[in-house]
């Protein structure tokens, strides 16, 4: 990784991971392989932004750690890359458990429990699916019915325009949300205890 760290990929350590890494890969992973509209890529980081952001509109009393949670929700993309999901279903169990391990090993490193509560995961879910709704129609070319069939309706009374960001100024804004909702969360040490180690 650029902070020197390095990652066993098989048996990853919470205490390789840092958020400066996660947040420059994630940065520069695109979603939909890129076949989207604009000027940049419409990155990970980006999408996790709103993801949290929409996390918070379906529950605005959600506790800043599952905030964090969802704004961690892709963050093992900044090593495996965004495959869409049917290709994770034809990778089969050991993708998914090399998956998950990682995930793990990134919710124990930023203070949060490495299995995030049913409740909460499908919170998540749905609004993951509700950015990709609106990813799907503004700028990967679906249409409206389209981007319903297969990704539902949005949550009511959400609205957003996306504007793919640049590299940097999305490495940016993550970092500045992780780093907020840390504090907010009671983190705050462990999430820049090794900064610079």
């Amino acid at each position: 990784m650029l902070s020197g760290r390095r990652l066993d990929l098989l048996d990853p350590s919470p205490l390789d991971i840092e958020i400066e890494d996660i947040a420059h890969g994630l940065a520069r992973v695109a979603r939909w392989n890129g076949q989207t509209v604009g000027e940049h890529a419409f990155s990970v980081a980006q999408h996790s932004l709103v993801v949290e952001e929409i996390c918070i509109h379906l529950q605005p009393d959600l506790d800043p750690r599952w905030r964090l949670a969802a704004l961690l929700h892709d963050a093992s993309e900044y090593v495996i890359g965004d495959m869409i999901s049917p290709f994770k279903a034809a990778l089969g169990y050991d993708y998914k458990a090399f998956e998950h391990r990682l995930e793990q090993a990134i919710h124990i490193r930023f203070g949060l429990p490495a299995r995030t509560p049913a409740e909460v995961r499908k919170l998540i879910k749905t609004a993951d699916r509700a950015c990709a709704f609106f990813e799907a129609v503004q700028l990967a070319g679906f249409g409206h019915d389209e981007s319903v069939s297969l990704f539902g309706r949005p949550p009511a009374r959400f609205e957003i325009e996306i504007e793919p960001l640049a590299p940097g100024p999305a490495q940016r804004r993550y970092v500045e949300r992780f780093h907020l909702l840390s504090e907010a969360a009671g983190f705050a040490s462990a999430a820049t205890s090794r900064q610079g180690g």
